[in-house]
C-alpha cells in the first residue's frame, strides 16, 4: 500500500560533488587603498646607508601603464631627517623626464624610430634652454652607421661614421689666436682591431693619440698603454690564480705612481679586497656581503654589506672603519 503521508513541500537539496571547487577566498586587504578595478603598482623601495657621509641614499620606484613606463622618486637624508637631492624621473621606451625639485629644472630626452634604419634623439634642458638633436641613419652594410648631431640653439654640428672597427667625429669650431677667433675642423676617433691574440686600439682626441694594448686569457693580462706627444706610458698587468684568486697591478712610467688590489671570493655573495694605492699613501681592506656588482633583488634577503678599513701610511693612528648597507623591499 502506497504511503499516505502528504509529500513535504520543501525540495531535498541536491548533494555536492566532491570534485566542485570551492568558493574562491576574500581578496586580501592591501596598507594602501587602490580603486577597484585597478592594481595598484608593485613599489621597489631601496635605501642605501653611508658611514662616511652619514647620508640615507634612497630610491621608490614603480612600473605603470602596464609596463610600459617607470616612475621614480629619489633622494638623500641625513641623520636629523633633512631631505636634499630630491628629484622625479619618468622613464619610457620613447620619453624620459628627470625633474630635479630643488633646482625646479627638467631634462628631457626623446627617442623615436622614423623607420627600421633612421633614428631621431632630442634632448633638453629646460632650466638653460639648451640641447641636442640628432639623427642616426644605419648603412646598408652591416655595422655601419652615419649621425648628425648639433647644439640647440647654437652650436656647430658633428657628423660621426660608425663602423666595425670603430667610429670617426668631424665637428668644426672656433679656438683663440692671438686674440682672435679662428674656426678649425676637429676630427677625434678611435680604432680597435685584433692583433697577437689581443686587441689593439688607438684614441685620438684633442689633438692627443693614446694607443692601448689589451692581452688577455684565463689567467693573464697585460694592458701596456702610451699617449703621444707626451709620451706618457703605464701598463696594468694582472694575474688570476685560480677561479677565486686574482691580483691586480698598474703602474705609471711617467709619475711612479702605483697600485695594487688583491681579490678573493667566497661563492657569490662574499668577496675580500685589499689593496694600496701609492698617489694617496694609503692602504684599505673591504669585505662584501652579497654581490658587489649584481643587483640588490638578486642577493640573500636583498641586502648587500661593505665594510672598508683605511690605513693611511703617514699616520696610522688615523685609520678609519667605514661600511654601507643597502637594502631593498617589495611593497
Amino acid at each position: 500500500m502506497a504511503d499516505p503521508s502528504p509529500q513535504s513541500a520543501t525540495p531535498t537539496p541536491a548533494l555536492q560533488s566532491p570534485t566542485s571547487e570551492p568558493p574562491p577566498p576574500p581578496p586580501p586587504c592591501s596598507v594602501f587603498p587602490f580603486p577597484k578595478g585597478l592594481n595598484r603598482p608593485k613599489l621597489r623601495v631601496t635605501s642605501e646607508f653611508d658611514s662616511d657621509t652619514l647620508l640615507f641614499f634612497n630610491k621608490v620606484s614603480c612600473k605603470i601603464f602596464d609596463n610600459l613606463a617607470k616612475l621614480k622618486l629619489s633622494f638623500q637624508n641625513n641623520t636629523q631627517r633633512e631631505v636634499s637631492q630630491p628629484q622625479v624621473s619618468f622613464t619610457s621606451k620613447y620619453v624620459s623626464v628627470l625633474y630635479d625639485v630643488e633646482e625646479k629644472n627638467a631634462f628631457v630626452k626623446s627617442t623615436v624610430d622614423v623607420s627600421p634604419r633612421l633614428q631621431l634623439r632630442a634632448l633638453h634642458n629646460v632650466k638653460a634652454q639648451q640641447g641636442e638633436v640628432a639623427m642616426e641613419a644605419n648603412l646598408a652594410e652591416p655595422g655601419y652607421s652615419l649621425e648628425l648631431s648639433s647644439p640647440v640653439p647654437i652650436g656647430y654640428p658633428r657628423a660621426t661614421l660608425k663602423f666595425p672597427l670603430g667610429e670617426v667625429s668631424v665637428q668644426e669650431k672656433e679656438v683663440e689666436e692671438e686674440e682672435k677667433s679662428k674656426r678649425i675642423v676637429s676630427v677625434n676617433g678611435v680604432l680597435k682591431r685584433q692583433a697577437m691574440n689581443g686587441v689593439c686600439s688607438a684614441l685620438y682626441t684633442d689633438e692627443e693619440l693614446r694607443l692601448r694594448y689589451a692581452y688577455k686569457d684565463e689567467a693573464l693580462s697585460f694592458i701596456p698603454t702610451i699617449s703621444l706627444p707626451s709620451n706618457a706610458a703605464s701598463f696594468a698587468f694582472k694575474r688570476r690564480f685560480s677561479p677565486s684568486d686574482k691580483l691586480s697591478y698598474w703602474y705609471n712610467f711617467d709619475s711612479n705612481m702605483w697600485s695594487a688590489v688583491y681579490k678573493r671570493t667566497y661563492g657569490k655573495d662574499y668577496k675580500f679586497k685589499a689593496g694600496y694605492d701609492s698617489d694617496v699613501r694609503l692602504g684599505w681592506a673591504s669585505l662584501w656581503v652579497g654581490d658587489e656588482d649584481g643587483k640588490v633583488k638578486t642577493t640573500p634577503m636583498k641586502m648587500k654589506v661593505q665594510f672598508m678599513l683605511q690605513v693611511p701610511q703617514d699616520d696610522i693612528k688615523t685609520s678609519v672603519l667605514m661600511f654601507r648597507v643597502k637594502k631593498r623591499w617589495d611593497l
